[in-house]
């Protein structure tokens, strides 16, 4: 007796602790057949996302709270906090924003490029579920910044140095999704090799200026991430106007299946 075709989904690990595809059977009439999987669509609403992420990340601060932080002088920034709170609100929402973004970008990354090398993907994937939860526990910094900007500017201060050492220890993480996700993007031949390098050089380069923002802040410079921000937005345009090469896709996955 045959054994039906099996979609391609993510992986799980069963009782026993076997690593092993999630699969749902597409049924013994049609044991040849890739399930109707769709990984241009994937791939541009991925990259959407990414952009998403992109622009909020960059302008939000910008236009929110980079707006009421007076550098050097806690009266002034506390007072301005206090003064303009929903512009400070606003700021945390877009953050959030963002990092809801995150999820299903991890969850079609995870898709795409676990059949290259579905561990490397899996860890890819954690480090990513790190990075983001870190982000979203270093918002309470911000409120916290808030609550307090009335009365204690002192401790306003100190929230808010806090918040961006919070994010320098999720962009560790991210830095290592980079990496991670790179690697699996220079192996397969559905995307191309140069972009996988570049966000591998990314994921460096957030390496760096993380750990030097938390062990030698004097070191630290945003000219670091100059690297990152060429190969995110490099990797969000691809994917989203570009995609992905699908029988190349396909032809992955069927290699996967029948190993």
């Amino acid at each position: 007796m045959k054994h039906p075709r099996p979609y391609f989904l993510p992986w799980f690990f069963d009782s026993r602790g076997v690593s092993l595809p999630i699969w749902s059977t597409l049924g013994p009439e049609h044991p040849d057949k890739l399930p109707p999987v769709r990984p241009i669509r994937y791939a541009r609403i991925g990259g959407a996302l990414y952009l998403v992420i992109i622009v909020a990340g960059i302008v939000g601060p910008l236009l929110t709270r980079d707006q009421l932080i007076v550098p050097d002088d806690a009266d002034a920034t506390a007072h301005n906090i206090a003064a303009s709170s929903g512009l400070w609100r606003l700021g945390i929402a877009v953050d959030v924003v963002m990092q809801l973004c995150d999820v299903p970008v991890m969850l079609i990354l995870f898709l795409l490029l676990s059949p290259v090398n579905k561990n490397v993907a899996l860890l890819a994937l954690l480090f990513n579920i790190v990075q983001t939860a870190t982000l979203v526990a270093n918002q309470l910094t911000l409120v916290a910044a808030q609550l307090l900007s009335a009365d204690q500017p002192a401790l306003t201060d100190a929230a808010i140095e806090a918040y961006s050492y919070g994010e320098a220890l999720g962009l560790v993480f991210f830095g290592f999704t980079l990496l991670s996700v790179g690697y699996l993007i220079r192996h397969p031949c559905y995307l191309p090799w140069i972009l996988g390098l570049l966000v591998q050089i990314a994921g460096g380069s957030y390496v760096v200026s993380s750990f030097l923002l938390l062990v030698a802040p004097d070191l630290a410079n945003i000219a670091f991430l100059i690297p990152s921000f060429v190969a995110e937005l490099s990797l969000a345009l691809w994917l989203l106007v570009k995609g992905v090469d699908a029988s190349k896709w396909e032809l992955r996955v069927r290699s996967t299946l029948a190993t």
